[in-house]
């Protein structure tokens, strides 16, 4: 490839630390791709004859059906996808082989296979995405009135309901597949035709080629184009927020299946047992999924890192920059594939639900509140009066809707029997009303609008 400016052969140490093979022949389908777009743009350009732009091509489809029955082999001596795919042409053509790299340089030709997988590594996680989506939204119709704890702290703070909370997450889900799809509008700029750093002097049909391979528009600027992997970075910012997402849920399930909660019991599918105690379900699946974030977020900052300090234009640092896009797409698939299925087949204890919410005396704001709405009582007054009252139900060992009316009296004249009608949760969730709160006809709406559905 590059050895008439060498009279010896790399050392071995040498050959194994500059070949990218073993993890960039992922891209062996972008690399075939961009290459019959580049073949077609100089056979229509004039650039190279017509018969020897037909056998590249058709000799481009035989390596591409060779790689995808016996896959890509990692040969050392060829560097990376984009050498080995040539050598295998050349192979199968013979010499036209040679002109495919006509007008273009391995920058340009990475930049753009990498745009092209990052772009279908994006397709593949909304498509994921929606599908988690989706299982949350039947989880939540399901649960809209089902009375929940809501907290704050980790401590009982105010009664919501399950499809309440499960809704949160859609909402979260909702915001990844944004980010998702901002990264992708950044990303669809072609690079190739930039060449190596400063463009090329033959005649090529940049708009063409972009056009071919689903690009906007070709990128304006060629030492930018060949050097950017801002994308990359997109992406992986994109998937360490979904990530952190898909931990948080994965901590509740976690800290909801362990016997002192005792909210949702996971399903065998998604659970696993103890080589000892043979009473043990472990929630692993949520667990690792936690994990994943952590490797996930990892990921971004290597790049990151990776990428800091390097002038323009192409730098072999930048070589780098697979590995850890790649590691993300795999964990952050596992990671969606799993929640999706604890979610779906996840079995939540609703009574246990229901007791802890009443339990914690998560109605006392509704107390303070009709204080204020119905005694005229100032917020700070009534917000001193309630704690006076719980501390009485603490005492009495029982919850504030089972306190008599002349023990809430003796605490304040003003209380009288119109009260109990907001001391049950189910009187407490049902009075939110406001927009994007709890109540259950709220989370019924929420559900019907995130589905497209009509009121």
């Amino acid at each position: 490839m590059w050895g008439g400016r060498f009279e010896g052969g790399p050392a071995a140490v040498m050959r194994e630390i500059n070949a990218s093979i073993p993890f960039d022949k992922r891209m062996w389908r972008q690399d075939i791709r961009g290459s019959l777009a580049h073949v077609e743009m100089l056979r229509d350009t004039g650039i190279i004859a017509e018969e020897d732009c037909v056998a590249i091509a058709d000799g481009l489809i035989q390596v591409a059906r060779d790689y995808e029955t016996n896959g890509v082999p990692d040969d050392l001596a060829l560097e990376d996808i984009h050498m080995l795919t040539e050598a295998r042409l050349a192979a199968t053509i013979g010499p036209a082989a040679g002109r495919l790299h006509t007008a273009r340089s391995r920058n340009d030709q990475v930049a753009t296979d990498f745009r092209l997988w990052v772009r279908d590594a994006i397709d593949e996680a909304d498509a994921a995405l929606a599908a988690f989506g989706a299982a949350l939204l039947d989880r939540a119709g399901e649960h809209a009135a089902s009375v929940m704890p809501g907290f704050t702290h980790l401590q009982v703070a105010q009664p919501v309901t399950l499809g309440h909370h499960l809704m949160a997450y859609h909402e979260m889900i909702a915001r990844d597949r944004s980010r998702f799809a901002d990264a992708r509008a950044r990303l669809n700029e072609c690079p190739l035709g930039s060449a190596a750093l400063a463009g090329t002097g033959f005649p090529i049909d940049r708009e063409s080629t972009a056009r071919a391979l689903g690009f906007d528009r070709p990128t304006r600027n060629s030492l930018d184009a060949v050097s950017d992997r801002d994308f990359a970075l997109d992406y992986l910012q994109a998937a360490s927020q979904c990530a952190l997402h898909l931990s948080r849920l994965a901590e509740e399930f976690v800290l909801w299946a362990s016997q002192p909660f005792g909210f949702v019991r996971l399903s065998d599918q998604w659970s696993t047992g103890s080589s000892i105690m043979p009473q043990k379900r472990n929630p692993d699946a949520a667990e690792l999924v936690r994990g994943h974030a952590g490797r996930i977020t990892g990921c971004l900052v290597a790049l990151l890192v990776t990428m800091k300090g390097l002038p323009l234009a192409y730098s072999k640092d930048m070589q780098d920059d697979k590995p850890p896009v790649f590691e993300t797409h795999d964990l952050l698939a596992l990671s969606l594939a799993a929640m999706t299925g604890m979610v779906t087949s996840a079995s939540f204890d609703t009574a246990r639900m229901r007791s802890v919410a009443q339990a914690g005396y998560s109605t006392a704001t509704d107390l303070a509140d009709w204080l204020v709405r119905v005694g005229g009582v100032p917020f700070r007054e009534a917000h001193h009066v309630t704690g006076r009252v719980v501390k009485l139900a603490e005492e009495r060992g029982c919850r504030l809707d089972e306190l008599p009316l002349d023990a809430l009296q003796d605490v304040d004249g003003r209380i009288d029997g119109r009260v109990f009608d907001v001391l049950s949760v189910d009187a407490s969730v049902a009075s939110r009303t406001s927009f994007g709160g709890t109540a259950p006809a709220n989370v019924s709406a929420a559900v019907r609008a995130a589905r497209g559905e009509r009121p």
